[in-house]
Order: C-alpha cells, then structure tokens, then sequence
C-alpha cells in the first residue's frame, strides 16, 4: 500500500512537471495573441521606394484590410506569431500576387516582400502608424486666383519617363540620359529625363525631402543630365506626406527642386483624393473619392505658385486623370500640361480609348498648355509595330507630350524608327497647335485632319486614315474635304495638291477627286496633304 502511494506521487510530480512548461506556453501563446492584434493601421518601410500603408482587421488567425490608399484588398493569417499578406495585382493584362511575410515581435515586424515575375524579394519593416498620419487633417486652400505663364514648353514637350523601368536609381537614370543623346533622340527634339515614383526618401529633421538610398545625390543627377544637353524631371503628389508627396510642404519642396536644377514636375493627385474628397463608390482609385471643381484648382494652384515664386523655370504637369474637367482651368493653375485620361497600359485597347477620347476637348490645348493622354508605350513589347505607328500618329495628330517610356539602353531599330520619325514629329510639333477633327467615321475606319502652319504659297495639313478593326480595311477621302479648296488655274493663280506618306517617305499620287488607301488591321496611313498656290510673276 505504502508503495502504491509513493508512485501515485511520484506519478503526480512528473505530471506536474510536464504540464508546468506546456501550460506557461499556452498561457504565453494567449498573451502573444492578445498582444499582436493587427487591427489598426500600419506602415511598410523598404529601403528604396515609396512607404505602403495598409488597415488591417483580425479575428482570430484571420486578417483582412486594404492598402490605405487604393482600396485594394489584402488578406492573410497570423499563425504561431509569422503573418503572411498576400495581394493580388494586374500589370499589362497578367495577373500576379505580392506576398508580405515575417515574424511578428514587438512593435516592428520584419517582413520579406516578394512579388510575382523577375523582381527579387525585398526586406522591410510593418510599423504600427495611425490614421492621422496616413490621412491628416485637411489644411485651408487658396483664394482661387491665375497663376502667371511660366512661357515654356511652346510645343509640346518631348522626352522620356521612368514609369516602366527597373530598378529605377542613379545608375539607371544616367545610362538613360546616355542612351538618349548615343541613339540621336535628343536630336529630333527629345529633352526631359523624366523620373517617376520611387526616387524619394524620409525627410530630414527639418523637413526637407531627400533621395532614397538609390538617389543619393539629386543635384548631381541633374547636373549629369544637364551636361548631356538634356533637362531633368521629378515627381511628387499633393498627397500627404505618406505617399512621397508634398502636402503642407508645397513651398519647401518647390525651392528645394529650384535648388535641385530640376526642370520638370509630374504632380500627381494619387492620395490627395483621401484628403479632400468624398466617398463616392469603388471607382479606379483616383476616383472613389470626388472631389469639386474648385478644390481641384485649389490644390493645384498651391503648388503652381510655389514653382513659380522660385524664379526658376519648371514645367508643370498636372497628373489628374481629367478630374473637373481639368482642361478647363489647367492653364490657370500653371499647368503646362495636364491628364486627360486614366493610366494607360501597354495594349491597343488601352492605347486606343486614351487616344481617341481626346477628339472632343482639343480646343483647349495651346502653345504653352497641352492635353496630355499619358506617355507613348512604344517599344515596350505588347503592341503590333502597326499599332506603335497608330499611338505615334495618333499623339502627333492630337498635339500630345511625346514622353517614352521604353528601355532607351535597348531600343531597336524598329523602335526608334518609330519614335524618331521626324516627319510625324514635326506634326505634334507644328506651332499653330491647331485642333485636329474628325471629318468621315464608316464603322472601325475613321479620317482624321489637322490644320498645319502655312505661309503666302502653301497651305497643309496632316491627314490619318485609322483602321479601329480586326480586318484590313479601305479607307478614303476626297481631296476637296480636306480645308485646302480645290485645285484652281483662274489667272491670278495656279493651286495645286501635293501628297506624302510619313511613314513611307514617299510622295502619294494626287488624282480624281478622291484618295482611298488600304490601312491594315489596327493601323494608320498618315499623309501630310499640300495646297501649293504658284503666282504670276
């Protein structure tokens, strides 16, 4: 009996023992779950790039929430204390996800970010932020008044824009600038080197932006850029500070992109939508929140008045989808040129609906002013060579920005035939900026015709013939439809028509009354067409 008992304490204390450690973890286990509740909002840090923020909800090893900004949603778990988030996203027509994972411990967690496709993981940092910061306080916006013409960009501007690249630093950016000055662009009027996001860091203790750690040195890029004949441009958002932008820090970023040398500003709305709009549905982002006419302007104005009060001269493009009608008071804030259209892509359908859509506001582009349907896609692999020469007439014709945005370091020669065509370049180019107009439309075909400078002997203008369908296609147009008048031999002088094919270099025959030509499947005939008066002498 004795013996009985002593086991059955003995049994009793290896029980305890064992049960000791396991239940101090599952206690420890509760308290860990309590104390890493996600709900709440958070910030990502990396090291090179924009700071990501997310509102996330948890119940339970459950997490749900959305990037701050966008709307779009993300989900996940939290299990044993690793969270793992995952994103889906489409980029030209793929859809891919980005998966955020680490370990949680304490107030910071470290997390590896790995996106689909050839981009290596990157390591940042979740910190725990609040909605204040990621959505401040709403600051009073100016008296609506007219900003002064800074007198630049006459014609519309010409160059090349980061959007596309990667990696985007220092490196990449100079080996741009080079390859725009080996490849002759800079010679058929391809100027700015334009960056997009990803280029800023973290304000210093006084407020002023920096270069993240692949822009180390911005006065230095500008001035490289500069020595190879080319001008330089940087990007910003009247956004909070939360998205890389200048909100409340208007006059300060101003003199500092002055101080900079910077000669171009890409000012996109982004965020800004969260700090003055209204909620209006699950739009494309830049649109769920609405905004009136007059804060719009307001925003812009605040910023197209700091460049200016900094003497030096900047362009001013205003990146805001056409919000407000844009069009209509871009000028006034200081707008060189301004979006008309959501982002494009690289597709024909993309490339096509920003193009065409433009055909009813181009009165409202002029020398200085300029509509602006994003950047060329040309080169960048996901359109017919046809349809590349169809989104270059078609930006010519509407007297758009000509801004590439393909890997300048392997153009070829395909590409750069495209995009250095000088015949179609002189066409954006014209310094008339008359309006281009539809004159026939005949299911996907449609003729489009733009007045061009003239003088006392000759008068022009360019003609795109557009095939919008999935089969060849004849299209045609009198001669006398054109605005030129007919030809004429009445003595006080002799008028006669003269023809060109830009993108054959080549004369076109001018007979009958009418041309007809077959335009292939997405494609474009672009003519310039001249009225040529010989008088008596």
């Amino acid at each position: 009996m004795e013996t009985s008992q002593r086991y059955s304490r003995q049994k009793v204390r290896i029980v305890k023992v064992f049960c000791l450690p396991l239940a101090v973890l599952l206690v420890g286990a509760l308290i860990l779950s309590a104390q890493t509740d996600l709900t709440g909002f958070w910030v990502l840090r990396v090291p090179v790039g924009s700071p990501t923020y997310f509102e996330l909800k948890q119940s339970g090893e459950t997490i749900t929430g959305s990037f701050a900004h966008t709307g779009r949603p993300i989900s996940g778990t939290l299990k044993g204390g690793t969270l793992r988030l995952v994103a889906t996203f489409t980029r030209q027509k793929e859809t891919g996800q980005t998966v955020y994972e680490g370990v949680v411990e304490g107030g910071v967690i470290a997390l590896s970010v790995r996106s689909s496709g050839p981009r290596k993981p990157v390591k940042g940092t979740l910190e725990r932020t609040t909605r204040e910061v990621v959505f401040p306080s709403r600051l009073p916006l100016p008296e609506l008044r007219d900003v002064p013409d800074n007198g630049l960009v006459r014609t519309p501007p010409m160059g090349w824009n980061s959007y596309h690249t990667r990696p985007i630093n220092d490196a990449t950016i100079r080996a741009m600038a080079d390859a725009m000055a080996s490849t002759g662009m800079s010679k058929v009027g391809y100027t700015y080197i334009n960056l997009d996001a990803g280029w800023s860091g973290r304000r210093d203790e006084k407020g002023n932006i920096r270069g993240n750690v692949n822009f180390p040195d911005m006065k230095a890029l500008a001035d490289y850029v500069h020595s190879k004949g080319l001008k330089i441009g940087i990007y910003s958002s009247p956004g909070s500070d939360a998205c890389s932008g200048s909100y409340g820090y208007e006059e300060q970023d101003a003199k500092t992109y002055a101080a900079w040398e910077m000669d171009y500003l890409k000012y996109d709305w982004l965020c800004a939508n969260r700090i003055y709009g209204v909620w209006v549905g699950r739009e494309p982002f830049e649109r769920r929140y609405k905004s009136t006419k007059e804060e719009y302007q307001g925003v812009y104005q605040k910023m197209g008045e700091a460049l200016f009060r900094t003497g030096r001269p900047i362009v001013f493009s205003i990146c805001q989808y056409g919000l407000g009608e844009v069009w209509k008071w871009g000028a006034n804030v200081g707008g060189n040129l301004w979006r008309t259209t959501d982002d494009i892509n690289d597709s024909w359908e993309s490339m096509e609906a920003n193009g065409f859509s433009q055909l009813e506001i181009g009165q409202y582009a002029q020398p200085g002013h300029w509509n602006d349907p994003d950047m060329l896609e040309i080169g960048n692999g996901g359109m017919t060579a046809d349809e590349y020469r169809t989104h270059m007439s078609l930006w010519s014709l509407l007297a758009a920005p000509l801004l590439a945005s393909n890997d300048l370091r392997s153009i070829t020669e395909e590409t750069k035939g495209i995009l250095m065509n000088t015949e179609v370049i002189a066409i954006d180019q014209d310094p008339d900026a008359k309006p281009v107009r539809r004159i026939t439309q005949e299911g996907k075909t449609e003729v489009l015709v733009r007045p061009l400078r003239g003088n006392d002997e000759e008068n022009s203008v360019a003609v795109g013939f557009f095939n919008r369908g999935d089969q060849p296609a004849e299209v045609g147009v009198r001669w006398d439809s054109l605005g030129l008048g007919t030809v004429t031999n009445n003595g006080l002088g002799q008028k006669s028509f003269k023809a060109r094919d830009l993108w054959k270099h080549q004369p076109v025959p001018v007979t009958g009354d009418r041309y007809t030509t077959t335009v292939s499947v997405h494609g474009v005939v672009l003519l310039k067409v001249s009225a040529v008066t010989r008088w008596p002498r």
